[in-house]
């Protein structure tokens, strides 16, 4: 199962993490962030993975 919203397409993202200790800039811990995806169930009875901005936008056009 792929970590990707099926709606807009929104994917994981490689952030880091900066330390500043005694005026420098530590070597620091690059990690990677996951949407927020939850199941949906569309009208025509299709379960998806959507992340919950989608989600959140898709309640508030009813």
């Amino acid at each position: 199962m792929a970590k990707k919203c099926t709606i807009c397409g929104k994917g994981s993202t490689l952030v880091w993490r900066r330390v500043k200790l005694r005026g420098r800039y530590n070597p620091t811990v690059k990690r990677r962030q996951y949407p927020n995806l939850q199941w949906l169930k569309l009208p025509s009875g299709k379960r998806v993975l959507a992340c919950t901005k989608c989600i959140k936008a898709k309640t508030k056009r009813k």
